[in-house]
């Protein structure tokens, strides 16, 4: 039995031009994290309801953002 996985979109009504590679999410459910082919890093608001909104795009990195963990305290 095949199980269908429902895609999900983290943008909005525009995609980012960027290939999104890695994804984590705060501990507080309140920003989302990606990591692009492209060495970008977005971070994205999550509102209660579920809606997500652009926030910052980091640049600096020269190759693909393949992995995304948080900092200790």
């Amino acid at each position: 039995m095949k199980t269908l996985v429902p895609a999900v979109v983290v943008w909005g009504r525009t995609a980012p031009s960027h290939s999104i590679t890695a994804v984590m999410i705060t501990d507080d459910q309140q920003t989302i994290v990606t990591g692009s082919q492209e060495g970008q890093i977005c971070l994205w608001d999550l509102s209660s309801d579920l809606q997500i909104s652009s926030k910052e795009i980091l640049f600096g990195h020269t190759a693909s953002v393949t992995c995304l963990a948080k900092a200790r305290e």
